[in-house]
């Protein structure tokens, strides 16, 4: 589905990923960990299309999309919800969930689209004409998945979407992350860095350090003890 090859990244002068490859399957959640700053976020940004890699190749359903703006990688069916959200905080919640719409090419059932939207995310119901810069953290987090959502996606890139949000709203995520994936078929690559969150959802992982791929393996095949070490700051 998502084949990332050797690929190096970074800003200006500075090279974050070095011969970085991941692959990631139709239906999977493949978690990526690691401390800060070893190049999560860069590789997510390369995916979709913010940084252009600097060697390497990154292929999308066995079609070389490298050199593809991020417009046409979304118009492809891959989604990115960043650390941080953004969402727009002056449009009503209802007006952040239609711009979701915008990643589709052609007409669709909008309204069976939402349904299914507020079966995952029932508060969103709730707060539809409140505005998206009024929500708590949480709530801001729910808006911001189902947006990228409502696009339909066939790859799901969620760059630390429980960080400093409560117990519960985390639970919330979590299924709605694992019901996407097993019964929309939805590939999803989930940046984490909690081993224990991430093992809890995941099918397969990739563990980042200095910029490269240190360790991976399927998680019912690996025992967290054994890879703690490069998680500890």
């Amino acid at each position: 589905m998502l084949r990332v090859q050797n690929v190096a990244a970074g800003y200006g002068q500075s090279v974050v990923l070095e011969n970085v490859s991941i692959d990631v399957s139709k239906g999977a959640v493949t978690a990526v960990l690691g401390r800060n700053g070893v190049g999560k976020t860069t590789l997510i940004k390369s995916i979709i299309g913010l940084i252009k890699p600097i060697a390497g190749k990154i292929e999308w359903e066995n079609e070389d999309i490298t050199s593809l703006p991020p417009e046409e990688r979304v118009r492809k069916g891959i989604a990115y919800v960043p650390q941080g959200r953004e969402i727009f905080s002056s449009l009503t919640v209802e007006e952040n969930l239609l711009l979701g719409f915008e990643a589709l090419s052609k007409k669709v059932n909008q309204t069976q689209i939402l349904e299914e939207i507020y079966e995952l995310f029932p508060i969103l119901r709730e707060m539809l004409h409140r505005k998206g810069g009024d929500l708590s953290g949480g709530q801001q987090q729910q808006l911001a998945i189902a947006r990228a959502l409502i696009g339909q996606p066939k790859l799901l890139l969620l760059d630390e979407p429980m960080e400093g949000i409560q117990p519960s709203i985390v639970q919330l995520i979590r299924d709605v992350i694992v019901k996407i994936a097993k019964e929309k078929r939805v590939g999803i690559v989930l940046v984490e860095h909690s081993l224990d969150l991430a093992f809890s959802c995941a099918d397969y992982f990739y563990i980042f350090d200095r910029g490269t791929v240190v360790e991976h393996g399927h998680v019912s095949e690996t025992n967290m003890n054994d890879i703690q070490q490069f998680l500890i700051v």
